[in-house]
């Protein structure tokens, strides 16, 4: 199994090294260079299987040598241990054919928790065999961050450095960030909004010197390791309820495109997915792209639901890597044309990706009037990412089953959901004491150079 750029001009890599290296050196994001395909029979046979054993079925045609069988067990049943439901993603329904897959059951209460928990186990395991330290600096819009700090804090090998845009994350989002007491992991408040983070963490990645020099590596979900963690629940859910007997969709709250990329990768993998819906909340672009053929950015609007509160959405050059017929020299230029404000998708890629996916959007009232709604019907609270994608969904029910990811607790947004139905969302008792705890954090500048003296001092010291 061999991992090649999106953009063409980088050398391809074994599983192993595609996942410590994270983002491409030509710019690009890994992707496999074939989809391994699982038959009906191998699919059927994960019924009422543990999560941990869809776990190892799926993501081992994926992983070439770079673990041994039992080794692969064991980091998958250590990356799940502490998961607060003996399903991990329990599904519950909402109404006639349409389910919430609950994902937030992990150590940070979101999705994050599902790749980061076992991407931390695999990076510490080749770590351990060669001795080396890597620095890994990862840009969140809220929960990748407390997902990375849980994952990695403590760990001998690594230095772990998150960017997060001051201001613009809930507070328990914040706290949980900047309350471990570990020396190795670092939070950093950074002027701006997520795409600017995300940029400068490109950039550090760009800097080849640099890169090389404190051994860069990366844990957003540009790492494809990331991706290929999530792709699992799409499997454990849609056989739950009946696949690959018949299909299933799927309706995702997304704004940087890799939660819903792993879906499509689940459907290559011959998961019968009938629809896979993009959910977008005021940051629409992903479904202005979708509707228009144009994927142009109007700058950031601080939502209730600002996990997805993205323009550049990194993984969406994934998919028009396929939609491009894997000519990385186009998607370069595509890239090179949104730092100028956007590009247009041409008509042959857009047919493809309309083929692929369907969109929606849903408005700050409506977000708060699904929570409310859904409470009072069902009894199952929702988080305000949960709600855009609940929102989004029902325009799309129909005689397939349509599973919602419901991406994070509501008790990480209690403002939102607090204005929404007019109670606050309990913490669960493991962080009940999580606005006791002090907090450590760095203001810094939106300057490359500055934060690239902040991570050399930091490792040095």
């Amino acid at each position: 199994m061999r991992y090649i750029s999106t953009r063409g001009a980088a050398p391809d890599l074994t599983f192993s090294e595609a996942m410590m290296t994270g983002l491409a050196r030509d710019g690009g994001l890994y992707v496999p260079e074939t989809v391994p395909v699982l038959s009906r029979a191998e699919i059927a046979g994960m019924a009422g299987l543990p999560y941990e054993e869809v776990a190892f079925r799926v993501m081992a045609p994926f992983l070439g040598d770079t673990f041994a069988e039992a080794a692969f067990r064991g980091l998958i049943a250590q990356a799940y241990q502490s998961f607060g439901h003996a399903a991990r993603a329990p599904l519950v329904q909402l109404g006639a054919n349409h389910f919430l897959l609950e994902l937030f059951h992990g150590p940070t209460l979101a999705f994050k928790d599902f790749a980061m928990q076992l991407i931390g186990q695999m990076m510490q395991a080749v770590l351990a065999r060669s001795g080396a330290r890597i620095t890994i600096v990862g840009a969140t819009s809220g929960d990748t961050g407390s997902a990375a700090m849980e994952a990695f804090r403590g760990l001998s090998n690594v230095d772990l450095f998150i960017l997060y845009p001051h201001g613009r994350v809930s507070e328990v989002q914040r706290r949980q960030m900047t309350t471990p007491v570990e020396a190795n992991v670092h939070a950093i408040a950074m002027d701006g909004d997520f795409d600017d983070c995300q940029a400068r963490v490109k950039d550090m990645f760009n800097d080849l010197a640099f890169r090389d020099e404190v051994r860069l590596a990366g844990v957003n979900s540009i790492n494809w390791a990331r991706v290929l963690a999530q792709v699992v629940y799409y499997f454990s859910s849609a056989i739950s309820l009946g696949a690959p007997h018949r299909p299933v969709s799927f309706t995702v709250p997304t704004g940087n495109f890799g939660d819903i990329f792993a879906g499509y990768i689940a459907r290559a993998m011959g998961l019968p997915i009938a629809q896979l819906v993009i959910a977008t909340n005021q940051n629409d672009i992903l479904d202005r792209a979708l509707r228009t053929g144009d994927y142009v950015t109007d700058g950031v609007k601080p939502s209730i639901s600002p996990s997805m509160d993205i323009q550049v959405s990194s993984n969406f050059e994934r998919v028009l890597f396929d939609a491009y017929g894997r000519d990385g020299a186009a998607v370069a230029a595509l890239m090179g044309e949104l730092k100028a404000g956007g590009f247009h998708i041409s008509q042959g890629a857009l047919q493809m990706l309309r083929a692929s996916f369907a969109s929606g959007r849903c408005s700050e009232d409506e977000t708060r009037a699904t929570i409310a709604r859904t409470y009072a019907a069902t009894g199952e609270l929702l988080c305000p990412h949960g709600a855009v994608g609940v929102k989004v969904a029902q325009a799309h029910l129909g005689p397939v089953p349509m599973i919602t990811l419901a991406t994070a607790h509501p008790a990480k947004f209690p403002d939102a959901v607090a204005a929404a139905m007019g109670e606050r969302p309990a913490l669960p008792p493991r962080m009940a004491d999580l606005f006791q705890r002090p907090e450590r954090v760095t203001r810094a500048a939106n300057d490359l150079g500055a934060l690239q003296a902040l991570v050399r001092g930091r490792i040095a010291g």
